[in-house]
């Protein structure tokens, strides 16, 4: 009786989405019929729909998407890589965190809407400069987890290691990376949403396709259900990036026995 009452609230929560997504469609057609607001300031769902189908058939979604997501997918790559090794150097070295700190809260200090521009005007319009803004938003909260994730490992592990005398590849192999991964990995989600955020600034600083661009182009043309379509894309890009985190965490920490 114990185990059917623990799962419950889980397969509630699963289900809770699926109601309150066809409430919400409802709510805004209803909002967006009788409220007298014209379609290109607040199209109803059936419009963003139609327009969904007219940007698939003529390949200009497909292809914007394609687009961002490479971004997305780069640029969280190398912010993740080098956050990792920044942060195994800052969980090891007292010295090398006094000398790196201060880059690093003066970069948080410093909006990436603001950095943009001058990484566009440095490296161009082209796909690099969006993977480098990308990379630099992801970079910051992958760093934090990861060193605090180092830091969390037991000490009385660390020694008892020693004691069966683990080089330091064994003793990063088999005890910090399997310790601190339940904290990197919670880094990785957000890194992993905010991965989005950064293509979607670089392409509105400076860009001629991605959804970005796209949501410049509807903006532009006063055209607002495509600018839907695209907000609606990305989100589906950072849920699909979000579920692949969640994947890797089910996955990687089996062993823990709480997935």
């Amino acid at each position: 009786m114990q185990k059917v009452d623990k799962y419950i609230p889980f397969k509630q929560a699963n289900w809770l989405p699926w109601i309150a997504i066809p409430i919400t469609l409802v709510l805004w057609e209803l909002i967006a019929r009788f409220s007298g607001l014209p379609a290109f300031i607040l199209p109803s769902p059936l419009l963003v729909a139609v327009r969904f189908g007219k940007a698939m058939a003529d390949g200009s979604l497909l292809r914007h998407t394609l687009v961002t997501f490479s971004e997305v997918v780069l640029g969280l790559f190398a912010g993740t890589c080098s956050a990792i090794l920044f942060g195994y150097a800052v969980a090891k070295s007292r010295t090398f965190e006094r000398l790196i700190s201060p880059f690093l809260v003066a970069s948080q200090a410093i909006p990436i809407v603001a950095i943009a521009p001058l990484l566009i005007i440095w490296f161009g319009q082209g796909p690099f400069s969006k993977i480098l803004i990308c990379a630099l938003i992801v970079f910051f909260p992958v760093l934090v987890n990861t060193v605090v994730g180092l830091r969390e490992v037991p000490r009385s592990l660390h020694e008892l290691m020693r004691s069966l005398r683990a080089s330091r590849l064994q003793m990063l192999w088999l005890l910090e990376i399997p310790a601190a991964l339940p904290i990197f990995l919670g880094g990785l989600k957000i890194g992993a949403t905010l991965s989005v955020i950064g293509a979607v600034v670089g392409e509105f600083v400076g860009a001629d396709k991605g959804l970005g661009f796209l949501i410049n182009v509807g903006r532009g043309q006063y055209d607002t259900a495509l600018v839907f379509v695209a907000i609606f894309t990305l989100v589906a890009l950072a849920l699909a990036l979000f579920g692949v985190v969640i994947y890797l965490e089910h996955r990687l920490l089996a062993w823990q026995g709480k997935h």
